[in-house]
């Protein structure tokens, strides 16, 4: 791996947790909103050992404490290479998490959970999606499933993941209440939004399928006007058996606009067929492939 990709994916990493931190630390914790994973875990922590301790016990500490025990384990699993960099990752939240928590949140908002659910789940959907866009993870909930599935490969992952989060919303449910319970889950639904969002890509664009008459004309206004390329596809109507050409075309998202109009002028009985496309690769969009990575 070439050294300047590994110091950006590293420097993501960084990022990536740095923004969990700002999340759960200035909206989710306060307002006791427990999303899953370590992070929920610590938050119920928090809330309940100056009770039955007598001392507060920091979110960063139970980040590092119940992830030494599943990085030992995966990594006598599957060796040191699968887990150095979310090591790193876990390492580096927990000293977020250690410094965030002393940094006066410059947007409190009260008690409306609502907007806490809302910028806390962006926040660490975020965080969590730089993280895993980088090839690592901050340990928890996917690594104990990945656990759990090394000896069970049966289990699919994402229902060992619904599973052990859904326990801990549980339990925030029962320290907390139903209603940030409900809020939490909102948190959850904007967290796992985003974190999609980040690893699909955020350029989005129209792929164009043309069926007309009139083929030829609208393939070359388009590569005229709009400058893109077109490719002519083989096609048959299953009804009449006749064999026709498809146009196929991707665009961006101001283009559509003016194809539309371009196809409607040519040929108003046109069948047309728009898509979205959450990335495109190559000529006339995304040309540098070690940019998205």
């Amino acid at each position: 791996m070439k050294q300047s990709k590994l110091v950006s994916e590293y420097a993501l990493i960084i990022l990536g947790t740095i923004l969990v931190s700002f999340g759960v630390n200035w909206f989710l914790a306060p307002n006791g909103l427990v999303t899953g994973g370590i992070s929920g875990i610590g938050i119920v922590l928090q809330s309940i050992s100056g009770t039955f301790f007598g001392f507060t016990i920091p979110l960063w500490v139970t980040t590092i404490v119940l992830n030494i025990p599943l990085f030992l384990i995966s990594i006598k699993q599957r060796g040191f290479a699968f887990a150095k960099k979310s090591a790193i990752a876990v390492l580096s939240l927990s000293a977020a998490l250690a410094v965030v928590e002393h940094i006066p949140n410059p947007f409190f908002v009260g008690n409306d959970l609502l907007v806490c659910c809302l910028f806390g789940g962006a926040l660490s959907g975020l965080g969590i999606g730089f993280v895993l866009r980088s090839a690592a993870s901050t340990g928890g909930t996917d690594m104990l499933a990945s656990i759990i599935r090394y000896k069970h490969p049966k289990f699919p992952i994402a229902k060992l993941m619904l599973g052990i989060d859904g326990c801990i919303l549980l339990t925030g449910l029962f320290v907390f209440g139903a209603d940030k319970a409900m809020y939490a889950i909102i948190a959850v639904f904007v967290s796992t939004r985003i974190v999609n969002n980040v690893l699909a890509g955020l350029h989005y664009a129209k792929a164009v399928f043309i069926m007309s008459q009139s083929n030829d004309r609208i393939a070359k206004e388009i590569m005229e006007k709009l400058r893109r390329g077109v490719t002519g596809l083989s096609a048959r109507g299953m009804y009449t058996k006749d064999a026709k050409e498809m146009l196929f075309v991707v665009v961006s998202q101001k283009e559509i606009a003016d194809l539309r109009n371009l196809i409607q002028d040519i040929d108003s009985k046109a069948f047309v067929t728009i898509a979205d496309v959450r990335e495109v690769l190559g000529q006339g969009f995304i040309e540098d492939y070690n940019a998205i990575m």
